[in-house]
């Protein structure tokens, strides 16, 4: 995947852009070595066990690493088939005095229980359809075909942050509340506070903790995307989502076929809705389970269209008139927006193709409006043609509580030769020169920018990521590299097996 920057420009600061020839990149790697057992399933390590420390571990890092994954991915002899599917699995790494500790849970969510008691998949997820109750009789079993797709609140996507409290979040309307130290977690239901069918599991935070997501809903007029704003504090101290508002609403293009969206932008002033060509078909999605089809078939890419950049003011709610065009492109996670010189820039890492979902199977990863003016934006690639070299990037971070929505100079990311991240890399956008983390057989997650105390650099700290060891068993680890020279630190050696994951955070601790 291809890192770009875009432009958003209003009409009069529009400049005509120069021809460019066209080129198309490929990652030409042969012979991929397999990932199966980053995919397979774990149990869980509810107390803390000890890791072995290689190197050194700052002092001065004190609190919890925490990353969110799946970690099940069959339930009796039923198999899940996407990797979006697998139980969620909480990881806590707690790092104080240079040493580390590691446990992990499966989250108690009602899928989860519900699958565990029957002994197989009894919760449709997003790849995986549930097949009909063998215990019920023909008749049962047939009349459950018409049943429509309960939402799952299997949260294996991501740790967030809302009013200063830690969620587990999926992209349907349920999250868990989560004790950062315990583990223990709380369901807590958009639905309950504002009128949504979902969120996304990336939601944007301000300094002083407001906080801001999107939402669907689905009405009798169509589909509608809805900025979502989430108060900064806590009246009370068992509150969740109270005070929560739908800043605006959306209409969707096409009433019937929405945009998935995985997350949005944000600036000083605007939130950043991005409508790609990766549609929803809603009518296949509602009688998906009579036809014995998942979420996933319903989901596809339409190359035919542009892809539609929506401005949102974040403190008044209104919309932009104007349309603000890109050709047609998939994104799933924006590094960065900021406005200059009368530009909105944003970075994002993007694709010229919207199959990316479909290779996530993980039989896969077992193997080797016309009245309303229009402006195209331009880009330009924020990387050389080194990157290239390294699949293109993903599951990118920056040093978020200082720089986001303002002008920064470094982002990090997972290079992406593989399904899966296979090296770390820092970009320095100053001349677009990369370092990178790299060792054969070695798997890195999503690195985690964490600040050095009284730090006076954007790039003084350290990253943090799980790197995953699919050929030693028992032996993967949590890196710490200098953020700024890109070189290890050390290391704390866990004796279980991890799975990949996806997202995590750095819970500070006093």
């Amino acid at each position: 995947m291809d890192t770009v920057k875009h432009q958003k420009k209003n009409t009069s600061a529009l400049k005509k852009s120069k021809s460019v020839k066209n080129i198309n990149h490929y990652t030409n790697v042969r012979g991929l070595p397999s990932i199966e057992k980053i995919v397979s399933s774990v149990e869980d390590t509810p107390r803390p066990i000890s890791t072995q420390i290689v190197g050194t571990i700052p002092e001065w890092i004190k609190g919890n690493f925490l990353r969110n994954g799946p970690g099940k991915f069959e339930i009796g002899n039923h198999k899940f088939n996407h990797w979006f599917d697998g139980m969620a699995l909480m990881h806590q790494f707690k790092i104080s005095n240079g040493q580390v500790t590691y446990k992990s849970r499966f989250l108690s969510s009602d899928s989860y229980q519900t699958n565990k008691e029957h002994n197989r998949i009894a919760i449709s997820e997003f790849g995986t359809v549930t097949m009909p109750d063998p215990c019920k009789n023909v008749f049962q079993r047939f009349l459950s075909r018409f049943e429509s797709h309960k939402p799952t609140d299997n949260a294996n996507v991501s740790f967030v942050t809302y009013k200063g409290d830690y969620y587990v979040s999926t992209e349907t309307n349920i999250m868990h509340k989560v004790d950062p130290d315990t583990l223990e977690t709380e369901k807590v239901d958009w639905s309950k506070f504002i009128a949504v069918n979902g969120a996304t599991a990336h939601p944007h935070t301000e300094p002083d903790g407001m906080t801001y997501n999107m939402g669907n809903s689905y009405t009798s007029k169509g589909s509608y995307y809805n900025i979502i704003q989430v108060p900064p504090t806590k009246k009370t101290e068992d509150e969740t989502l109270e005070g929560a508002t739908v800043l605006c609403s959306i209409p969707s293009v096409d009433k019937t076929k929405p945009s998935y969206y995985h997350s949005f932008a944000m600036s000083e002033n605007y939130v950043v809705f991005i409508e790609q060509p990766i549609k929803l078909d809603l009518l296949k999605i509602v009688t998906g389970k009579l036809r014995g089809k998942s979420i996933s078939d319903s989901i596809f890419w339409d190359p035919k269209l542009n892809t539609i950049f929506h401005l949102i003011h974040k403190h008044s709610g209104k919309v932009s008139s104007i349309k603000y065009l890109a050709k047609p492109l998939s994104t799933f996670h924006q590094i960065n927006a900021f406005e200059e010189d009368g530009f909105l820039i944003i970075d994002l890492c993007a694709s010229d193709d919207g199959q990316a979902i479909t290779n996530y199977n993980i039989q896969n990863m077992r193997k080797s409006g016309e009245a309303l003016d229009e402006v195209f934006c331009t880009h330009e690639d924020l990387h050389g043609e080194d990157l290239h070299e390294y699949g293109g990037l993903e599951f990118p971070q920056i040093n978020y509580h200082k720089f986001n929505t303002h002008p920064y100079r470094y982002f990090y990311g997972c290079g992406f030769r593989h399904l899966v991240g296979d090296t770390l890399i820092k970009m320095d956008l100053h001349g677009k020169r990369m370092k990178v983390w790299e060792h054969p057989g070695q798997y890195p997650s999503e690195p985690v920018f964490v600040p050095s105390p009284n730090a006076t650099e954007e790039d003084d700290g350290v990253i943090m990521s799980v790197v995953i060891t699919p050929d030693e068993d028992k032996s993967t680890f949590l890196l710490v590299l200098d953020a700024k020279t890109f070189e290890e630190l050390g290391r704390a050696v866990v004796p279980v097996n991890i799975p990949y994951g996806f997202h995590g955070t750095f819970n500070a601790t006093a």
